[in-house]
């Protein structure tokens, strides 16, 4: 088995819960396997989540989005695992998409000879992996039936955009789960974790 460069993201900012446990099992599972793993808990980081100016002004990063940006780069596959709140991601966590996924990092538009933006863009993370791990409240089943897509603003908007192949598992209702549904869960992320995907 090829071992890979993973870098797992735990972005809820509580990681005393279900997603620090899943983070945990799956970061277990990789390390046993041997691989690579490096890991930011979002709670343990220190940067300003607005764009004070939206994208009209540089905003200096801080030494954690930096570091952000630097596994990012490094990993062959990036672990992303978040809560749903309110029908998306924690405002931390989409935060951290705001100031650190930035042209040159993540994408470079192609420009035109005048040096005008063009509607084209090159993905910079194509070839690598990344799978997203979701818990919620409410049944998955029945989050999928609300207008809309739960999952397409990180997969789509974020992941993709980059040049990313994405996978994603969602679990719930993950609010205290019977001990032996929650153990499935564990198994699962932590044969992920093993097989590095």
């Amino acid at each position: 088995m090829h071992r890979k460069k993973i870098f797992i993201l735990l972005g809820h900012p509580d990681k005393s819960g279900m997603c620090g446990a899943l983070a945990d099992s799956y970061e277990k599972g990789a390390r046993e396997a041997g691989h690579e793993v490096m890991r930011m808990n979002i709670d343990e980081m220190r940067f300003d989540p607005v764009l004070h100016r939206g994208y009209r002004a540089r905003q200096d990063l801080e030494p954690d989005l930096v570091q952000f940006q630097k596994l990012v780069h490094w990993a062959e596959h990036f672990v992303v695992v978040y809560p749903v709140w309110w029908v998306g991601m924690p405002a931390v966590l989409k935060g951290l998409f705001d100031r650190a996924w930035l042209p040159g990092s993540a994408f470079r538009y192609i420009k035109m000879g005048d040096g005008h933006r063009t509607i084209f863009w090159h993905r910079l993370f194509r070839g690598k992996t990344a799978r997203i791990i979701m818990t919620s409240g409410t049944h998955p089943f029945l989050v999928r039936f609300l207008p809309g897509n739960v999952n397409a603003q990180l997969r789509w908007g974020i992941l993709w955009f980059a040049g990313f192949s994405v996978r994603t598992d969602w679990f719930g209702p993950a609010e205290n789960p019977p001990e032996a549904r929650k153990k499935r869960w564990l198994f699962r992320v932590h044969d992920l974790g093993r097989a590095g995907k």
